[in-house]
């Protein structure tokens, strides 16, 4: 498989993280020590979730289905979440499906799309897009 470009329009890379994911068994626990002990601001909790604030980057804490532990996720921010899929794909990037909507927040819905490297390690594009002034 090749990830090199295959077209010659403008340059696209990814840059900026967004996100963090651990695993974690108890989340309920794990919310409690990172916002407790470690004193770190939380944003907002989800059945089996806690999101905090790291100075921009969201450490998202999670639950496991099935009970056990895996490496963390890398979340890409990017503008247009559509066109940074297509690029990707049009580079052979393997997607796991195409970008869906995650959660629908106050002002904007979270758009992501799950995508391998190499080594079949978990990496995502999330994109926060603003919900139309009614």
């Amino acid at each position: 498989m090749v990830f090199a470009p295959t077209s010659t329009t403008a340059p696209f890379g990814l840059s900026t993280i967004g996100q963090i994911a651990l695993t974690v068994r108890d989340s309920a626990k794990a919310v409690a020590f990172y916002r407790d002990v470690l004193g770190m601001k939380l944003l907002f909790e989800m059945p089996g979730m806690g999101f905090f604030d790291c100075d921009g980057i969201r450490l998202m804490l999670s639950g496991s289905e099935n009970g056990e532990t895996y490496s963390s996720i890398v979340y890409f921010k990017v503008a247009d979440i559509r066109a940074a899929y297509e690029t990707l794909r049009e580079r052979e990037v393997p997607f796991d499906r195409e970008p869906h909507i995650i959660a629908r927040m106050p002002g904007h819905e979270l758009w992501m799309a799950f995508f391998r490297d190499p080594d079949r390690n978990v990496l995502a594009l999330m994109c926060e897009v603003p919900l139309a002034a009614a």
